[in-house]
């Protein structure tokens, strides 16, 4: 007995909390910020104290606060499905931040961050939270990490988190408010409802940076029209950034969208409606319309059925010069092996940025942050895939409703959404359908309220936009503490 008991594997280290603290200062605008930063694990765990996963998170909080019932708390998050919170993290919201070219292009490596004078801490206190499976957040077992892939796991596990960190920091009596990116902002919309619902936890307000909260505005598959017409306007940017419109479409990005926004609500929308009844010369007026709108030829155009594609269009704009264009911003220009392809090989403003902003983090994290891990810090990650989005099988992911009645319950909570022109993986104008599809009665729309950069998905690699989404965000917090 003794001797099998020695060649037993060890068991596994128990899961407990593990958090550094340090002490810092950034001059935000003109004014010096003392800070407190936190950075670590925290476990979660069901009621009969057993674990479920240690969710890693960052925390910033001002020092001086005499009374904190006076002083916002945010709550930041990406999306992915699989991100870290890197991304709002250090290029928007933190004390620091990865530093760009005057073209929102990344210095070469390696990355040294720099301080954040754009940082929201001068308004609200933040902390930043990983998923589980990604930063340094694990599930207490391996074996059962799927089950926090999943869209309903993960709501319940970042709003646990919330609810936990929100009562160790004794934040009940301070305004909270949430700000999500991509999917991040489809979880926000999710926690708006969990959040009331399980922990009678109220928001004061949500950001949704890139927003996307209804799937069918941005799933191009057949019988499903909507896509085709709510990308188009960004088509139109994407070819206007790169020159290739004609020229009396060139002078005003601003006063060219509205026309397209136009045409795409209604003729285009319309023809795409008739589908095969659509008349041979109306047929052809659209197809002229389209190219004229996006760039492309009228062969092309003709050849897809009226219906461009993401992905081929990606390819297609720039394909006489071998070059493709990015999804998260299509400002940016990438270089297959060779231009024939139906799709780009990868997103080339995805690829600009992930080895800045990982160097950036990994070296921060330990260096200043004080926090030590050998864990890989999952950046942006597959390990979460398949994502399950059982409670939505046979229909499209939507928690627009979610949102709306969290409103409705809760007539206080107000919602900003910041859209970039350049954003292919959430078009602005599919956001702005979804909202006004929201069902808010009239005396709730002004909740609501919008900003436009003319930037990408992540708006605040470009130095103009994060100036700007600054001071909207910064507004906003303000509006909604009253």
């Amino acid at each position: 007995m003794a001797e099998a008991q020695e060649n037993k594997s060890p068991s596994p280290r128990p899961l407990q909390d593990r958090i550094s603290k340090t002490r810092h200062r950034v001059i935000i605008g003109e004014q010096e910020i003392a800070y407190t930063a936190q950075a670590g694990t925290i476990v979660l765990k069901e009621e009969n104290e057993q674990p479920k996963a240690a969710l890693f998170f960052v925390a910033y909080f001002r020092d001086g606060i005499t009374d904190v019932s006076r002083r916002p708390l945010t709550f930041s998050f990406n999306g992915g499905p699989g991100s870290s919170s890197v991304w709002l993290h250090l290029g928007l919201l933190g004390p620091k931040r990865v530093p760009v070219e005057a073209d929102g292009k990344p210095l070469p490596p390696p990355c040294r961050l720099i301080d954040n004078s754009f940082s929201l801490l001068d308004e609200t206190d933040l902390i930043f939270i990983d998923p589980v499976s990604t930063g340094f957040s694990r599930a207490a077992e391996e074996e059962k990490a799927k089950e926090f892939h999943n869209f309903e796991k993960d709501i319940e596990s970042v709003g646990d988190l919330i609810r936990l960190l929100v009562t160790r920091f004794g934040r009940w009596a301070s305004p909270k408010f949430l700000i999500g990116e991509s999917y991040g902002t489809t979880r926000a919309a999710g926690l708006s409802g969990y959040l009331q619902d399980r922990h009678g936890l109220y928001l004061n307000g949500i950001m949704l940076v890139s927003a996307i909260l209804n799937f069918q505005t941005a799933r191009f598959a057949p019988g499903n029209d909507l896509p085709y017409i709510l990308f188009l306007p960004t088509y139109t940017a994407t070819a206007w950034y790169h020159h290739r419109l004609d020229d009396d479409l060139q002078s005003d990005l601003r006063r060219t969208l509205k026309q397209v926004e136009a045409f795409a609500g209604g003729p285009y929308a319309t023809a795409l409606f008739k589908g095969a009844a659509l008349p041979p010369e109306e047929r052809a007026e659209i197809v002229r319309q389209l190219a004229r709108y996006t760039g492309l030829t009228t062969d092309y155009v003709d050849q897809t059925d009226l219906r461009i594609e993401i992905f081929r269009f990606t390819k297609e704009l720039l394909r006489t010069q071998k070059r493709t264009v990015g999804r998260l911003d299509s400002r940016y220009t990438g270089i297959d092996r060779d231009a024939a392809g139906e799709q780009f090989e990868f997103d080339p403003s995805l690829a600009l940025i992930t080895g800045p902003y990982t160097a950036a983090l990994n070296d921060y994290v330990r260096r200043t942050l004080r926090f030590e891990s050998d864990l890989p810090y999952e950046i942006l990650t597959d390990r979460v895939q398949p994502w399950s989005y059982a409670k939505f099988e046979n229909q499209y992911v939507d928690v627009a409703e979610t949102l709306r009645k969290a409103i409705c319950q809760n007539p206080h909570l107000r919602v900003f959404v910041a859209n970039g022109y350049y954003d292919l993986a959430t078009p602005y104008f599919a956001t702005e359908y979804t909202f006004n599809h929201l069902g808010l009665d009239t005396t709730l729309r002004a909740n609501i309220s919008m900003g436009y950069y003319e930037a990408g998905h992540m708006m605040y690699i470009h130095d103009p936009s994060l100036a700007q989404l600054k001071a909207d965000l910064a507004a906003f917090v303000r509006t909604a503490t009253g």
